[in-house]
Formats: structure tokens, C-alpha cells, sequence
């Protein structure tokens, strides 16, 4: 899989491969982008699609991408139909004990970045939150965004081609340069034992009117509680059970999602399910996002272990990605 023409292959066809890929061809480089599964059946397809850093590290870095891809995204936003992504206003809410700026995790400068953000009142809060952030946030319907991806990826002279890479020697050239996006694949590829699933199981239901997003996640804690709007219906979950690989639903993991975010929204009790649905997160203690020079020459430039945060710091890394890959180019005598 190696070419004479100095193209640059991405690999992983998920929200931060396909995100990497359209920068970098825009930015006037070839691109080819290899990927083991068509984008509908990736992991970012699963995702609930809220534009907001959750499990991923480190943090400083985390917002800085965010905030990027924030503004990115608002502006899709302004042509949801053709690019899946929504502005939805809705409530970050703290439902323990303790002050809400400790409850923070760390993310005290994304939550200075986020515009007309402002802490919930009373009467804005539903059953059982002591107290909350309310904002206007992305919310990005995931196959939707994906298939938009694609579309311009194509449009800026790139592609995508099914396959499996599954060494590193599959690009062994000094005039290959290579974008590892391969997600949880990094495991075995890498080979890096440091990545590692966080498994997220969600609930698809028949969305009885309920049109702003709510969520009440410890970062901590294997079981949250989210409910996001999208068109296909109201995606509710959820869990991140670390070090889970199963891709089957649970089906009392599933009622006792259900029962959580009724607690808060009575009517969703009666709900009519409509899908169930299971996605692997590729966390990391930090993402990796640098340069490798491998020892047969080619060179790597790695961005995968992003946690539960993709669709969140998907832009910012991919303009972190194009520097990176100029710079690779520019010395490409040199070892990185």
C-alpha cells in the first residue's frame, strides 16, 4: 500500500480520520485514506455527537482542540442538513454534593471558552440536579456528519479505500508519510498497550418532545446519564466501562439506562425503544498526537486515543495534524 507520488495515507475512516484527511487535502496534499470499516460502521458512528471534552487527557490540550472544533462545527451548523450538525441548547448538570466549580474536572478554561455559557437556575434544573451549566452547544448527528466528511474529502481530490493495515512495515518508505487515526486499532498496530476500550452503551428511543440536550456525567463514574436529541430519535445513556471489549448490548444495562434518565424526565418510562446500540471509546492516559520516524524510514504522525472525545476535538487536531505534516515535509532529513 505504498505509492511513488508522495501521497499521504491516513488510517481509520472514523470522525478523527476523515477529520485529518479533509484538512490535509485541502491544505493541497494528496490523500488516501485507508480504513478497515465503511464510516457507518466505526465507532464514531455510535457516538451521541455532543460537542463537549469528556475522557480525555490532557486537559489543556483537550480544550484547546475543543474550542477549535467548537467553532467549527458552529459554523456547519449553519447547513444541518448537509452536514449533520445542530447548535441545541441544553444542561451540563452537577447531581452531587460539593461545590459546582469543583465539579469541573479540570475543564474551568473550556468552560470560559464556551459562549453565553451560564450557571442553570433553579427552575431550570430537572428532578434530582443540584446544579448546572446551561449552554449552546454542536450537537452533531454522527452517520450524517460522517457521510458530509466523505463528500468533501472527495471534493478536495481525496479517497478512501477499504483495507486493513496491520503493520507498520505496510509503509516502510522514507517517502511515505503516514497519519495514524487507527483509534483502538493503535492497540495492536503500534503496537501501543496503552490504548484501551471504554465501552459505551446507549439506548435509541422514540423521542416524546423533548428538544435540548441534558447530561450528568462523572468522568469517573462507570454510568452516566445523557440525553441528546438527534433526528433519528432521542439517544439515551449511558455507560464507560473500561477495559469492556463486548460490542452486544446488555439488556438490563439497557433498562437500567432507561430507568436513569427517567428519573429526571418521567415521560421517557414509556418511551418506545428503538434501537440499542454499543461502541468501543479508544482511550489513552493522553492522547498521542506527534511525529515517529520508523525504523525502515517512513514517517508516522499519530493522533489516536482521544476517549469518549472525538467528534469534540476532531478539528483541532487535525489542524495540529497539517502543521505537523508540513513540518515532517519540510525536514524530511531529519528524524522527528
Amino acid at each position: 500500500m505504498t505509492s511513488d507520488t508522495g501521497d499521504i495515507w491516513v488510517i481509520g475512516g472514523g470522525v478523527i480520520g476523515l477529520t485529518s484527511a479533509v484538512a490535509l487535502a485541502e491544505d493541497g496534499h494528496r490523500v488516501r485514506v485507508v480504513s478497515r470499516d465503511a464510516a457507518g460502521a466505526t465507532t464514531s458512528a455510535v457516538a451521541g455527537g455532543l460537542c463537549w471534552p469528556y475522557r480525555i487527557l490532557p486537559y489543556e490540550r483537550a480544550v484547546q482542540w475543543s474550542v477549535r472544533s467548537f467553532q467549527v462545527l458552529a459554523d456547519l451548523a449553519e447547513r444541518p442538513a448537509e452536514t449533520g450538525a445542530r447548535m441545541v441548547p441544553g444542561t451540563m448538570a452537577h447531581t452531587g454534593a460539593g461545590d459546582l466549580d469543583a465539579a469541573d474536572n479540570g475543564l474551568a478554561s473550556w468552560y470560559a471558552a464556551v459562549p453565553g455559557l451560564r450557571r442553570a437556575g433553579a427552575d431550570e434544573l430537572p428532578a434530582g440536579c443540584a446544579a448546572g451549566w446551561r449552554a449552546r452547544t454542536p450537537l452533531v448527528d454522527m452517520p450524517a456528519h460522517l457521510r458530509y466528511l466523505e463528500r468533501r474529502l472527495a471534493a478536495a481530490g481525496g479517497s478512501v479505500q477499504r483495507g486493513e493495515v496491520t503493520s507498520p512495515e505496510q509503509f516502510d518508505r522514507p517517502e511515505d508519510i503516514v497519519v495514524n487515526c487507527s483509534a483502538l486499532g493503535a492497540r495492536k498496530l503500534v503496537p501501543d498497550p496503552a490504548v484501551h476500550p471504554v465501552q459505551g452503551q446507549l439506548v435509541v428511543v422514540e423521542n416524546p418532545g423533548i428538544e435540548e440536550w441534558f447530561v450528568a456525567a462523572d468522568p469517573g463514574s462507570a454510568d452516566t446519564t445523557y440525553l441528546l436529541p438527534q433526528p433519528y430519535g432521542l439517544v439515551l445513556g449511558g455507560t464507560a466501562r473500561e477495559n469492556a471489549w463486548s460490542r452486544e448490548p446488555n439488556p438490563a444495562v439497557a433498562e437500567a439506562i432507561v430507568a436513569r434518565c427517567a428519573r429526571h424526565f418521567p415521560e421517557l418510562a414509556r418511551a418506545r425503544v428503538l434501537a440499542h446500540k454499543v461502541g468501543l471509546r479508544p482511550a489513552r492516559p493522553a492522547v498521542r498526537l506527534g511525529r515517529e520516524r520508523r525504523p525502515g524510514g517512513a514517517r508516522w504522525v499519530h493522533n489516536y486515543g482521544h476517549g469518549g472525545a472525538g467528534v469534540t476535538v476532531a478539528w483541532g487536531c487535525a489542524d495540529e495534524v497539517v502543521r505537523t505534516v508540513r513540518e515532517a515535509r519540510d525536514d524530511a532529513g531529519g528524524v522527528p
